[in-house]
C-alpha cells in the first residue's frame, strides 16, 4: 500500500486550529469530508472518538494516529494535521504530540486498515524524516515529504 493512494494535499492542515483531542479529530474528519472522502462525518467523528476513549492513539515520539471505521467511508483515507503547538494527547510516552494522522476506513477493510496503520507508524520511526515533518511549515511541505518517502 502506498500512502499517496490514500492521502492528498487537501487532506493535510498545518497548523490545525483546534487545541484539544476531540477538536483535532473533528477538524481532521471535516478535512476528509470537504475532500469528498467521507459521506457521514458525524458517524466517523463518533467512531474515532469512541476508539480514542478506549485507549490513546498517542503512540509516542510526538505522533498520534486516531482511527476509526464506519459505513460513511467508502475507501480508506488519511488526514494529517500539525498542531500550532505540541499538544497533550495522553501519549504512551507522556510527551506532547506534534503530528496527528487520522485514518478512516470502511468496516470491511480491516486488513487495509491495519496495513495503513503499520505503514504510517513505520514511516514515522525514521528519526530524520519525522523531524522534517514536524518542522514543515505548510501542508504542501508535509505532502512533499510523504511523496519523497513513498516513491
Amino acid at each position: 500500500m502506498k500512502l499517496l493512494d490514500i492521502i492528498s494535499p487537501e487532506c493535510i492542515k498545518s497548523p490545525l486550529s483546534a487545541g484539544d483531542k476531540q477538536g483535532v479529530i473533528g477538524e481532521l474528519v471535516d478535512l476528509l469530508a470537504q475532500a469528498g472522502r467521507v459521506r457521514d462525518p458525524k458517524s466517523l467523528k463518533e467512531a474515532v472518538w469512541t476508539r480514542e476513549q478506549t485507549r490513546t492513539t498517542g503512540i509516542g515520539n510526538g505522533l498520534a494516529i486516531p482511527h476509526g471505521k464506519c459505513a460513511g467511508v467508502e475507501q480508506i483515507a488519511v488526514a494529517i494535521g500539525r498542531p500550532a503547538a505540541p499538544m497533550d494527547f495522553q501519549a504512551i510516552d507522556s510527551k506532547p504530540v506534534r503530528l496527528i494522522v487520522l485514518l478512516a476506513s470502511p468496516p470491511d477493510k480491516t486488513s487495509d486498515h491495519i496495513q495503513a496503520l503499520a505503514h504510517i507508524a513505520r514511516l514515522m520511526t525514521m528519526d530524520q524524516f519525522r523531524e522534517q515533518v514536524y518542522a514543515a511549515k505548510s501542508a504542501q511541505q508535509i505532502f512533499d515529504l510523504l511523496r519523497s518517502q513513498d516513491s
